[in-house]
Protein backbone atom coordinates (compact mmCIF):
# COMPACT_ATOMS: atom_id res chain seq x y z
CA UNK A 1 0.00 0.00 0.00
CA UNK A 2 0.92 3.50 -0.80
CA UNK A 3 1.12 5.82 1.87
CA UNK A 4 -1.22 9.12 1.12
CA UNK A 5 0.34 11.84 -1.14
CA UNK A 6 1.02 15.03 0.74
CA UNK A 7 0.81 18.82 -0.55
CA UNK A 8 3.90 20.37 1.25
CA UNK A 9 6.41 21.56 -0.94
CA UNK A 10 10.49 20.45 -0.18
CA UNK A 11 13.33 22.30 0.09
CA UNK A 12 16.72 21.32 -0.12
CA UNK A 13 19.05 23.09 2.64
CA UNK A 14 22.70 22.80 1.11
CA UNK A 15 25.74 21.86 3.68
CA UNK A 16 27.95 23.84 2.76
CA UNK A 17 25.03 26.73 4.11
CA UNK A 18 25.01 25.52 7.70
CA UNK A 19 28.39 24.17 8.62
CA UNK A 20 30.46 26.78 10.61
CA UNK A 21 33.84 28.27 8.55
CA UNK A 22 36.19 26.02 9.81
CA UNK A 23 40.08 25.72 8.94
CA UNK A 24 42.41 22.74 10.05
CA UNK A 25 39.24 22.24 11.41
CA UNK A 26 39.32 25.25 14.33
CA UNK A 27 37.79 28.87 14.03
CA UNK A 28 38.88 30.63 11.17
CA UNK A 29 39.63 33.89 12.06
CA UNK A 30 41.93 32.71 14.95
CA UNK A 31 43.82 30.25 13.06
CA UNK A 32 44.79 32.98 10.78
CA UNK A 33 45.34 35.12 13.84
CA UNK A 34 47.60 32.63 15.79
CA UNK A 35 49.34 32.10 12.18
CA UNK A 36 49.80 35.92 12.05
CA UNK A 37 51.27 35.95 15.30
CA UNK A 38 53.70 33.27 15.38
CA UNK A 39 55.05 34.60 11.94
CA UNK A 40 55.11 38.18 13.04
CA UNK A 41 57.50 36.34 16.49
CA UNK A 42 59.43 34.50 14.26
CA UNK A 43 60.62 37.72 11.25
CA UNK A 44 61.16 40.02 14.22
CA UNK A 45 63.35 37.96 16.55
CA UNK A 46 64.96 36.17 13.19
CA UNK A 47 66.82 33.85 15.29
CA UNK A 48 66.70 29.78 15.76
CA UNK A 49 64.85 29.60 18.63
CA UNK A 50 62.31 32.42 17.65
CA UNK A 51 61.23 30.19 14.88
CA UNK A 52 61.34 26.59 16.91
CA UNK A 53 58.96 28.59 19.42
CA UNK A 54 56.53 30.10 17.01
CA UNK A 55 56.44 27.25 14.93
CA UNK A 56 55.21 25.35 18.25
CA UNK A 57 52.96 27.81 19.72
CA UNK A 58 50.87 27.91 16.62
CA UNK A 59 51.05 24.00 16.85
CA UNK A 60 49.74 24.31 20.32
CA UNK A 61 46.80 26.88 20.19
CA UNK A 62 45.70 25.10 16.80
CA UNK A 63 45.13 21.99 18.69
CA UNK A 64 43.70 23.84 21.60
CA UNK A 65 41.56 25.54 18.88
CA UNK A 66 40.49 22.34 17.25
CA UNK A 67 39.46 21.05 21.17
CA UNK A 68 37.63 24.10 21.13
CA UNK A 69 35.35 23.46 17.79
CA UNK A 70 35.28 20.16 18.58
CA UNK A 71 33.17 20.99 21.59
CA UNK A 72 30.81 23.82 20.03
CA UNK A 73 32.26 25.40 16.55
CA UNK A 74 30.59 28.42 17.72
CA UNK A 75 32.34 28.84 20.64
CA UNK A 76 33.69 32.17 20.14
CA UNK A 77 30.72 33.61 19.72
CA UNK A 78 29.51 32.71 22.60
CA UNK A 79 32.34 33.75 24.73
CA UNK A 80 32.18 37.06 23.24
CA UNK A 81 28.52 36.78 24.24
CA UNK A 82 29.52 35.84 27.57
CA UNK A 83 31.87 38.51 28.30
CA UNK A 84 28.89 41.23 28.13
CA UNK A 85 27.17 39.87 30.48
CA UNK A 86 27.18 41.47 33.93
CA UNK A 87 27.86 39.64 37.28
CA UNK A 88 24.85 40.89 39.00
CA UNK A 89 21.38 43.03 37.79
CA UNK A 90 19.95 45.35 40.00
CA UNK A 91 16.22 44.23 40.60
CA UNK A 92 14.41 47.11 38.28
CA UNK A 93 12.59 46.25 35.62
CA UNK A 94 14.36 49.62 33.77
CA UNK A 95 17.01 51.03 33.83
CA UNK A 96 15.90 54.67 34.81
CA UNK A 97 12.95 53.65 37.40
CA UNK A 98 14.15 55.41 40.51
CA UNK A 99 14.65 52.55 43.29
CA UNK A 100 11.39 52.39 45.92
CA UNK A 101 11.23 53.02 49.01
CA UNK A 102 9.38 51.61 51.99
CA UNK A 103 8.63 52.61 55.63
CA UNK A 104 9.10 56.11 56.58
CA UNK A 105 11.67 58.26 54.79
Amino acid sequence: MRAVESNLKFTLIHRALSRPNLLFGADRELVLLTGLIAVILIFVLLTPYAAILGIMLWIVVVGLLRMMAKADPQMRFVYLRHITYRNEYRAFPTPWQKPVKYGRS
